[in-house]
């Protein structure tokens, strides 16, 4: 693979990005990330333990912001030439979904470090044919960063109806190498793939569940295995979710079923009408904390010119430890967009709601 050209036109261009903000640069090494990423999870560990192993994991997540601004900013210029209304955004891994990943992935001893997705960016296209553009726009692409593997996720769905393209790239420059080796998870997925994904993360959030992990209740798994071959089917794939029905009557017949036995539509809109939020800050403003109390369902949106006041917003939430709030750091050309971009924070289900009436109905 090359390594002589950038997702920048101009190199100056990232020196630029580089030099207009106070980026967080890392200052651990792979071996205290992967000790504190023990730590987390290990219910025996003391308050001292933790607090430090927290220090340690919110500049690790901090320092994956500058690498993860420029791959958003390839990701935008060039999503934007297929798409002119795409949707691009990024996001740092909140703290009780990295908890979580390393709990699951305990057994196949995944450390902290090896994590790929802590910084990710998102664009959502049109249809599947946009979103093969955008993947040969990469292939086709020269390319300096070291795309570490790709997941291609519309081809071979996962067991839980999940579908989107991701690509990983490890972060390389040989004009500023203080990021080099800093992995980037990108997604490409098309509107109906992100309202199947948005409405996996509200049925999470208000049952305190695990299905966007694979786990919770069967019932819900089953739901949303079947809708994942539903909007397959709808978008044309010939790959459906493994141990689902093939023909679409079928499909109907069982979905019916699980919104009758637990009340799905029901219950999924009245998540989103339960919501009630806050913004603050928001003028002119960069980066955006995204707060959600899911007992209360109350959401607070904070908006910050800098990253690293961002950062250490989420930071001092995620130390007090409340079980009932999650907080993330995301990043969207404009304020007035976030909700479209983070309908999982926003409960906002709408488009979800409204595929699964038509396809009852069809």
């Amino acid at each position: 693979m090359s390594l002589n050209t950038v997702y920048f036109d101009n190199l100056d261009e990232e020196e630029l990005l580089l030099s207009s903000m106070d980026w967080t640069k890392p200052e651990y090494s792979n071996q205290e990330i992967d000790h504190a990423g023990i730590i987390l999870i290990d219910k025996k560990s003391t308050k001292e333990e933790h607090a430090v192993a927290l220090k340690i994991i919110d500049n690790f997540k901090a320092s994956h912001n500058f690498p993860l601004n420029c791959f958003q900013i390839w990701l935008r210029n060039n999503a934007k030439l297929i798409d002119p209304k795409c949707l691009v955004v990024q996001r740092i891994k909140r703290l009780s979904s990295i908890r979580h990943k390393l709990q699951r992935m305990k057994k196949r001893s995944l450390r902290l470090s090896e994590m790929q997705d802590i910084g990710g960016c998102r664009a959502v296209v049109a249809n599947i044919d946009y979103v093969r553009q955008l993947e040969e726009k990469y292939a086709k692409s020269r390319i300096r960063h070291k795309l570490a593997y790709k997941d291609d996720y519309i081809k071979e769905p996962r067991k839980s109806g999940y579908r989107s393209l991701h690509l990983i790239y490890e972060y390389y420059s040989d004009r500023a190498d203080t990021y080099n080796g800093k992995r980037v998870e990108i997604q490409l997925r098309t509107p109906l793939q992100h309202a199947w994904a948005t409405a996996v993360e509200a049925v999470d959030t208000f049952t305190n569940q695990v299905l966007k992990a694979g786990g919770g209740e069967e019932e819900w798994r089953r739901f949303f295995k079947l809708v994942g071959t539903a909007i397959a089917m709808r978008e044309g794939s010939k790959s459906h979710v493994p141990d689902t029905p093939n023909n679409k009557h079928s499909l109907q017949t069982e979905i019916k079923n699980y919104r009758e036995q637990i009340a799905v539509i029901r219950r999924l809109k009245l998540y989103g009408e339960t919501l009630n939020y806050l913004q603050k800050h928001l003028k002119l403003a960069k980066y955006f904390v995204l707060k959600l109390d899911s007992l209360t369902h109350f959401i607070e949106v904070s908006g910050y010119k800098e990253e690293k006041a961002g950062s250490e917003a989420v930071a001092k939430i995620e130390k007090e430890e409340n079980k009932n709030i999650d907080a993330v750091l995301v990043s969207t050309e404009e304020h007035t967009s976030l909700r479209r971009a983070y309908p999982n924070y926003f409960l906002d289900i709408k488009a979800f709601i409204n595929y699964l009436d038509v396809f009852l109905k069809t």
